[in-house]
């Protein structure tokens, strides 16, 4: 059990006590808020602030995936070109991207028993496209093909799930060390010291 300890007078001035936050078991905390954004927090009792971090953080990833046709997030195998480093970025996030790393090196277009092709990494072997003018033309792998096809959502969409698994980094570490204290600096009353007597 760990608690955080807001100093006295921080939330309101008449507070002359120190407030103190159960944190519960950090490491758990920690744990849950990778599992998904903002558990970590309703399981230390921090429900409103759990529950805005799922909203804005995953409401983002959702968000990213809808606009990138659900395509966005997938892992690539070692010596796959070009590599995908932003899933290192989307890993934050846990849970929801874990299907990717199943899905992993299954660039033949053959499908998962429970997932079918969702994440799936995308094909090597060329594409056709056929254009909004009704013109056909052959890719050289399906990742090009999403890239024309989806231009710019597929980009958009990357940068907005990349973006969602980096903020859950920081819940994570709000969920494991409490809140940031910031006390303010106060002003000096000129009443409280002594005035200097003139001659």
């Amino acid at each position: 059990m760990a608690k955080a300890v807001l100093p006295a007078g921080y939330s309101s001035p008449q507070y002359d006590e120190p407030l103190e936050i159960e944190l519960k078991e950090p490491w758990i905390a920690a744990l849950l808020a990778w599992v998904l954004p903002g558990l970590g927090h309703i399981y230390q009792g921090r429900t409103g602030k759990g529950l805005l971090f799922f909203i804005c953080v995953f409401g983002t990833f959702a968000f990213g995936m809808w606009i990138g046709g659900g395509k966005v997030v997938y892992a690539s195998s070692p010596g796959d070109e070009p590599w995908r480093w932003q899933y290192y970025c989307q890993l934050g996030l846990g849970v929801p991207v874990l299907p990717a790393l199943l899905q992993k090196g299954n660039d033949e277009g053959q499908s998962h028993p429970i997932f079918g092709r969702f994440m799936a990494p995308p094909k090597q072997s060329p594409q056709p496209l056929v254009d909004s003018f009704g013109n056909e033309t052959m890719q050289p792998n399906e990742l090009a093909k999403w890239t024309v096809q989806m231009h710019p959502r597929y980009e958009i969409g990357t940068v907005y799930t990349v973006i969602a698994g980096l903020l859950n980094i920081l819940v994570i570490c709000d969920a494991y060390g409490g809140p940031l204290v910031l006390t303010p600096h106060r002003k000096k009353d000129n009443k409280d010291e002594p005035s200097a007597e003139k001659p």
